[in-house]
């Protein structure tokens, strides 16, 4: 019975320990979502914002 619950033990040990990496990474996952978001609409704006100067100067 001791091995039984020796083996109980060490499984909910390691689901406990993939439950920590598994929201680590989606934490990462996130962040870098986030990053790739704010530079894209950096880069977006700083080209609508050209464009709509050009077109205000040609009216």
């Amino acid at each position: 019975m001791t091995q039984a619950m020796t083996k109980v033990l060490v499984k909910l040990q390691s689901h406990r320990s993939e439950k920590g990496a598994t929201a680590v990474e989606y934490g990462l996952m996130v962040a870098l979502i986030a990053i790739v978001i704010i530079a894209a609409v950096a880069l977006i704006g700083k080209n609508l914002d050209l464009t709509f100067d050009e077109v205000a100067a040609s009216l």
